[in-house]
């Protein structure tokens, strides 16, 4: 019988996958109820966690729901049944189903929300379309009798050290000859008093973000069989990184603006609600920029790219009319398509759940996987005004 997952390590996995540091201050992500203890043996996964989605879970018998948005955005003293998110909170922890948010921590990476949506409508040679700065990095070396390296790159991979995209406890090794003389008051673990001694070493390097760097030299120290280790912490110089707001890419064969905002509504899941296009309908569209979720805090910055259509959410009256009204004779302002907000995110359900799936399968763990069926947009409909 394959092994089950613990709660808390399918949380960990999750945490590494779209981190909640890269969350927005405001936001409120994570585990909202749940035991870490609990075996998890199914996973379903939702753009919100409404009433219909929580009973969805149940019935299914899933133990963790994994949904987008926040179910307690705002603080709150209290969640009585008497209240329509306590009543979520108290049938989710009456049917023993966990549940866990990945909000704007899983819009702005690889494998996130906005690229999620790119993919989905077919572009290529996808970017950031507002990249954010990139990961400040240190690398740690340190030199360790061989017959404990094993140890130490454990260690330190538990501290954080060694995490690389999709992979963990990177480490880079050589073998040489570490050499050193103990003086009066030292205790060595290897090697006599005022002797010099040649030890069979192992250089072991590794890179770790900054920010935790304090936690990997104390695991380094507390493991470390000498007395005083020898290691150094070097600072890399930063590169472009994968994160950012929003993407841009290429579609593989350009096409008119209405064909393409077809091609948007055939590729997203049905709703309710109306996608609505500003631009004209024979422009050509070779460079499409994405956001999933509300994107107007991008339109300045589309505006200055060089590209063709910006599709999102929740766009405003103001602020698209002000954008239309940039474009000048000559010039060409990029077309809007505001697509369903729920729609938009959907995308990105598939992608978590397989690079879910992914990471467990490599630690010897397997869950079962649901996408929501429920349609959580909440408009019932849309009338033409025409």
């Amino acid at each position: 019988m394959t092994e089950r997952p613990t709660l808390a390590e399918v949380v960990t996995i999750l945490d590494r996958l779209y981190d909640p540091r890269w969350a927005a201050d405001w936001d409120a992500v994570g585990t909202v109820c749940g035991d870490p203890d609990a075996v998890i043996g199914k996973v379903m996964f939702a753009v919100d966690p409404v009433a219909a989605v929580a009973a969805e879970a149940v019935a299914w018998g899933a133990d963790l729901l994994v949904t987008h948005h926040p179910l307690l955005l705002r603080p709150v003293h209290g969640v009585p049944a008497t209240t329509p998110k306590g009543r979520i909170v108290h049938v989710l922890i009456t049917h023993g189903v966990a549940l866990h948010t990945c909000h704007t921590n899983a819009d702005s990476p690889s494998g996130g929300v906005s690229e999620a949506l790119a993919r989905a409508l077919g572009l290529s040679a996808v970017r950031p379309l507002e990249p954010e700065s990139a990961e400040m990095l240190d690398k740690l070396v340190t030199f360790v009798p061989t017959a404990s390296a094993e140890a130490v790159i454990d260690a330190l991979a538990a501290a954080g050290a060694g995490a690389l995209g999709d992979y963990d406890r990177c480490a880079f090794t050589s073998t040489g000859v570490g050499t050193f003389r103990p003086l009066p008051g030292a205790a060595p673990t290897i090697g006599t008093m005022d002797e010099r001694s040649s030890v069979a070493e192992t250089r072991v390097e590794m890179v770790l973000a900054r920010p935790r760097r304090e936690e990997v030299v104390a695991a380094l120290r507390a493991v470390h069989p000498y007395e005083e280790p020898a290691f150094d912490v070097l600072e890399m110089a930063p590169l472009a990184g994968d994160r950012g707001s929003g993407r841009i890419g290429r579609l593989a064969t350009p096409c008119t603006l209405q064909d393409f905002a077809a091609s948007v509504v055939a590729a997203l899941p049905a709703a309710a609600s109306a996608v609505r296009v500003a631009g004209d309908p024979d422009k050509h569209i070779a460079t499409v920029a994405v956001c999933g979720g509300a994107g107007d805090f991008l339109l300045d910055r589309v505006r200055t790219s060089a590209v063709d259509v910006y599709v999102t959410s929740d766009l405003r009256h103001h602020p698209v009319s002000e954008f239309v009204e940039h474009a000048r004779p000559g010039s060409s302002t990029p077309a809007l398509i505001d697509v369903p907000h729920w729609a938009a995110e959907s995308t990105w359900l598939p992608v978590a759940a397989e690079r879910l799936a992914r990471a467990l399968s490599k630690q010897g763990t397997t869950v079962e996987m649901r996408i929501s069926d429920t349609v959580t947009d909440p408009w019932s409909m849309h009338l033409p005004m025409s």
